[in-house]
């Protein structure tokens, strides 16, 4: 029975279809929220729709509510090395246990006493941790987070590279602007705001260089810019391709090709034949029925 619900909770690891199954359902459950929440912020549509609304929101707190339970339940499957306590402690305390928690929690406040509308007003915005679930239940998502844990050390590169880049631009353009414009770069910090803008080529406007080396430099900055957002894109890229390739293969194994020790055990089957019938004392012509006969039988 338990081990029944954790496979239906791991859908991913158990590889089962009734897994697969509540994947999708508890996905779909995600979004829909993820949409009603957007939809209550619309004054109109919440005073015409404030009923279904949190009649949907109980539902899915339940849902929600009953899968965080089961998942302590089975935590000693997903921890089999530890006890039942320390199992469920463990798992209450993991990233997906705090955010399965987050996720109801906005729900049963007012019900324990928290009375301060302001405060659940505010933290009813934790609903929205309930993205981070689609973590666990979809595979796509789980692969962009194994290619970020992999590629870490590059894309870690490209955003010290930015942040310098960013510090010595905005260093400059102060340097050269600060007589010209006092008002618009007063210090440092408003500069680096220039110098966000211009690097991701975003280029809001709001802030100008008005002299011909600060116009210089902040064509230099938008050139670079172009390359630095290149990067990491290219990074990533390469690597969802090299991982879908891999998988695709996985997924669809060579036909036509023989496995280098099948074919060595094989090989090493007829030499034992052949000594066989050599002991045998056969005529060639019995000793080549003979082998057609074993080799069949293999």
């Amino acid at each position: 029975m338990k081990e029944h619900i954790y496979k239906t909770l791991n859908g991913y690891k158990a590889n089962t279809s009734y897994g697969k199954r509540f994947d999708l359902l508890i996905s779909s459950l995600i979004v829909l929220n993820v949409i009603a929440f957007i939809l209550s912020s619309y004054p109109k549509i919440h005073a015409e729709h404030h009923r279904s609304l949190y009649w949907f929101e109980l539902f899915s707190v339940v849902v929600f509510s009953i899968e965080y339970l089961l998942r302590l339940f089975t935590a000693d499957l997903l921890y089999p090395e530890l006890s039942g306590f320390k199992a469920r402690l463990k798992f209450a305390f993991s990233f997906y246990g705090v955010i399965d928690l987050l996720a109801i929690l906005p729900f049963y406040l007012p019900m324990i006493g928290f009375g301060d509308m302001r405060f659940i007003r505010a933290f009813r915005l934790m609903r929205l941790v309930r993205l981070f679930k689609l973590n666990r239940h979809s595979s796509n998502i789980r692969m962009l987070g194994d290619i970020l844990k992999e590629k870490k050390k590059d894309m870690l590169i490209v955003v010290s590279s930015v942040l310098i880049i960013l510090i010595i631009a905005a260093s400059m353009m102060y340097s050269l602007e600060k007589d010209e414009q006092p008002d618009v770069f007063p210090h440092i910090g408003a500069a680096i705001w220039w110098a966000l803008a211009t690097l991701t080529t975003i280029g809001y406007g709001d802030i100008i260089p008005a002299t011909a080396l600060g116009r210089v430099l902040s064509g230099v900055i938008a050139l670079l810019g172009i390359a630095i957002v290149a990067l990491p894109t290219g990074i990533l890229s390469s690597a969802f391709i090299e991982r879908i390739q891999k998988h695709k293969e996985h997924k669809s194994p060579s036909k036509g090709k023989f496995c280098p020790t099948a074919e060595s055990l094989w090989n090493d089957e007829e030499n034992v034949f052949l000594d066989t019938s050599k002991n045998l004392h056969l005529r060639p012509q019995q000793r080549a029925v003979w082998l057609q006969n074993r080799l069949k039988i293999i």
